[in-house]
């Protein structure tokens, strides 16, 4: 079946006792066993049955069996946040000693997570330049235990050559893990590019509308222990597992997917043709634009749509600050991929807690706003932008 239908129509693992349509909210915490042989085969999963709600619950598992079934998963795991996604796919691999070669243009959380989280358990991380090759393989020694990366950079919009890094990461043993937040996984193959562990904060085009939070851990199997670490480790001493309640809603939002990020993606690709022509902008950073120096291989890897992230630059940032306060339909607001337009200036919010120097090093600049584009009317869209970028301050 098409992805848009299986997102819609994969079958309920049981017959519901009422016939429902829709995977039942199981808001429980643990489940009763028939026999004492049943309850212990569950919790030594040599079953694989829900025992406690900390390590599997019914409509986490079916929200887990939808993305399975339109990824060709070996496994997925839901976990409460996209941050605690990153966390648990990173801890499969990391120890004491290791180090994680990654880029250096990162979100601020993950940037945090690594260099002062990961930095106090001992693990060090090599942040590079991934479009230099010959860096990432002088980068890889040892004690490397993953090459790590975002698909499409936030907020640089920068794109690797995924194929070309699970070549080296693989010629060393160690696997590629990356982010596909900004293109859904519904659009192209992170398997077929080499990816071994996909992680997703599902917060963004899956809930549906910012409904709720969430991320998920993709995994290939071309790492067994994924499965084994998250399954019979992470999941029970961690303790990050997904709500019943945001995986229904999560579920619900797949159902749509299809449909909201067509229109989202075209949004934001008229809109970075119409900006270009705006006077005032000084820079339109959207890989879905001919001219943009990632488009070709955007294209080669995603297909034809982009996301719908786009940056715009400004001529400094207290430009950038009576842009943002004179929005009026757009929403001063983080988050991506909600139904509605939301604008951020990383500088200051994102990334803020780093140093002027940090930013420098990661391309963050004082002069940009990033936009994630939602379902309003894009003519609306674009007539927001132009009156706030010419307001007088």
């Amino acid at each position: 079946m098409n992805k848009a239908t299986i997102a819609i129509d994969t079958k309920l693992p049981r017959q519901d006792a009422y016939g429902a349509i829709a995977m039942p909210v199981y808001h429980t915490a643990a489940y009763e066993f028939e026999t004492a042989k049943e309850m212990a085969n569950a919790f030594c999963g040599r079953v694989l049955a829900p025992d406690y709600s900390r390590v599997m619950n019914p409509t986490v598992m079916y929200l887990e069996d939808k993305v399975k079934a339109l990824t060709g998963a070996t496994n997925v795991f839901a976990f409460c946040s996209g941050m605690a996604a990153i966390t648990n796919a990173l801890l499969v691999f990391v120890e004491q000693g290791k180090n994680i070669v990654t880029s250096r243009h990162l979100f601020g959380n993950t940037v945090a997570l690594m260099n002062r989280t990961f930095s106090r358990l001992g693990i060090e991380t090599r942040s590079i330049d991934l479009l230099d090759l010959d860096a990432v393989r002088d980068a890889i020694d040892e004690h490397t235990a993953c090459l790590y990366l975002e698909i499409v950079t936030n907020p640089q919009m920068e794109v690797a050559d995924l194929s070309a890094l699970a070549e080296i990461a693989h010629e060393r043993g160690i696997p590629l893990i990356a982010d596909t937040t900004v293109i859904p996984f519904t659009q192209f193959s992170a398997k077929r590019l080499g990816v071994d562990v996909e992680v997703v904060s599902s917060t963004k085009y899956i809930s549906g509308g910012a409904t709720s939070l969430g991320g998920l851990v993709i995994d290939y199997g071309t790492f067994p222990v994924v499965n084994q670490r998250i399954r019979f480790e992470l999941l029970f001493n961690v303790g990050s597992y997904m709500s019943p309640h945001a995986a229904y809603m999560q579920s619900l939002g797949l159902e749509t997917l299809d449909a909201r990020y067509r229109v989202q993606a075209q949004n934001a690709l008229t809109l970075a043709r119409k900006l270009k022509e705006v006077p005032e902008i000084t820079q339109v950073n959207y890989i879905g634009l001919e001219d943009n120096p990632f488009h070709d291989l955007a294209v080669r890897q995603f297909g034809k749509t982009a996301g719908a992230m786009l940056t715009i630059d400004l001529a400094d940032r207290k430009t950038c600050f009576n842009f943002i306060d004179h929005l009026q339909l757009i929403r001063r607001a983080t988050n991506l991929f909600d139904n509605k337009s939301l604008a951020i200036h990383p500088y200051s919010t994102i990334f803020g807690p780093f140093g002027g120097k940090q930013k420098a090093e990661m391309d963050v600049r004082d002069t940009t706003i990033r936009l994630s584009v939602g379902l309003e009317d894009v003519d609306d869209i674009f007539e927001d932008i132009v009156q706030a970028v010419r307001a007088i301050p």
